[in-house]
């Protein structure tokens, strides 16, 4: 970085401008070859990676396209489609070696999950590193067509009547997230019991692939989800239902999707995971600028990758919110972020919260011990590495805490202290 500073481009205008922009300016100019800091190069030059057609999984996909992993001497990484979560964690545990994966665009709590047997069969662990967070916000809470009377937007209680009374009528209730115990079906937890209504006795939680979730909706499967995009969007592009709110109004700026690998992989390859590390960076700066955001939703609707209309991928990206319920929202500061706010770095702080909903709902016993867990599995280091080579080290947090967090209802989680957030909550297992 030195080169670049000497040239007159500081930190301070990186920063300003567009800084995605002219970060990738200062890369390219910092490594024009891929070469990076005097590091010896990739112990492998390719990897599987798996992603779920959600608009997070972007910077693996941009890596790809733009031809990112091969700059840092990964020639041979394949960006591989899995048809759900559960795929993914199967393909996970199989390994690379095995016709499986070795990383995945994943839910940050299932590396947890995996890692300790709690998600795979006859409960044997997999050790699994978190490198990354891929994204900040943009995952969604959408509702079935026939409760727009109700109002519900970021208040669930709002449903509660009508839940009763169709449940009174000897019907199901039945509200879809994409993996047990994974971010949307932590998201639409919280959002429900903050309203007073049991996700464990006043509705059936039911799991549906990503891409799957409108279709289902369609036919009146389901009278709630969460999902990421480009799926809440298309339910209400489609006229089906529409969103009450968007998870960055639950927590503005929260952790969502983690960049995951098989622990052994790292192990055998650490300058290849850096390597990883580094294309992806490079990738979410590049994501982060408004100015790719129409390039980026062609590419993700292509047919190999979303098969999808760009438009559907568009709006929310750029932070315009059609909730679909005579509700519009431009520029509403709940885009995704890839890279702005630290969105890229791995607070474990937020893997503590996850872990601490997690206890909540009773997928981790009580007296897990949530700071050795975490740091088994957060490998934020290899983040830190990477962006030392990279030349912007003055984007590393100080910290790997981002600290108190406080949510819509009033709730306060202290990474410190778990037990008092989990001691403040009515609603949650066993309860």
């Amino acid at each position: 970085m030195t080169k670049i500073i000497e040239q007159g481009i500081s930190r301070r205008s990186l920063l300003k401008t567009t800084a995605t922009a002219a970060l990738v300016g200062a890369i390219k100019t910092a490594f024009p070859s891929g070469a990076f800091a005097a590091s010896a190069g990739p112990e492998v030059t390719g990897l599987k990676l798996g992603f779920i057609a959600l608009t997070d999984a972007a910077p693996l996909i941009i890596a790809k396209e733009k031809g990112l992993f091969d700059k840092y001497g990964l020639t041979g990484v394949e960006v591989l489609k899995q048809a759900s979560w559960g795929a993914t964690r199967d393909n996970l545990v199989l390994g690379g070696e095995a016709n499986g994966i070795d990383g995945a665009h994943i839910l940050t709590p299932m590396p947890y999950l995996i890692s300790t047997g709690k998600v795979t069969q006859n409960n044997v662990p997999v050790p699994m590193s978190i490198i990354a967070r891929l994204n900040l916000d943009s995952q969604g809470i959408s509702v079935a067509k026939e409760y727009a009377e109700t109002g519900v937007q970021l208040d669930a209680s709002k449903l509660k009547d009508a839940f009763a009374a169709k449940k009174a009528a000897g019907n199901e209730i039945k509200v879809a997230m994409t993996f047990p115990g994974g971010t949307h079906d932590l998201w639409i937890r919280y959002w429900l019991a903050a309203g007073g209504i049991d996700p464990d006795k006043d509705v059936s939680t039911i799991v549906v692939p990503p891409p799957q979730m409108v279709a289902n909706m369609k036919v009146g499967n389901m009278d709630a989800f969460c999902v990421g995009e480009p799926w809440n969007e298309q339910l209400v592009n489609q006229g089906i239902g529409f969103t009450a709110c968007t998870t960055g109004e639950l927590w503005k700026g929260h952790p969502e999707k983690a960049l995951g690998l098989r622990t052994d992989w790292i192990e055998k390859n650490p300058n290849a995971a850096k390597a990883l590390m580094m294309a992806v960076m490079e990738a979410q700066i590049w994501a982060d600028s408004m100015d790719n955001k129409e390039e980026m939703s062609a590419i993700l609707g292509k047919r190999q990758w979303f098969n999808v209309p760009p438009k559907d991928v568009a709006g929310r990206l750029k932070g315009t919110i059609n909730y679909g319920n005579d509700r519009v929202v431009e520029n509403s500061g709940l885009e995704m972020k890839f890279w702005k706010d630290h969105a890229s770095y791995p607070f474990k702080s937020h893997d503590a919260w996850f872990l601490t909903e997690n206890i909540r709902w009773g997928k981790f016993a009580p007296d897990t011990d949530i700071k050795a867990l975490v740091d088994k599995v957060n490998r934020e280091d290899i983040w830190r590495a990477a962006a030392a080579d990279l030349g912007i080290a003055a984007d590393i947090p100080a910290s790997s805490s981002r600290g108190v967090e406080t949510f819509f209802d009033g709730k306060v989680f202290d990474p410190e202290n778990p037990k008092a957030y989990l001691d403040s909550l009515s609603i949650k297992a066993g309860a």
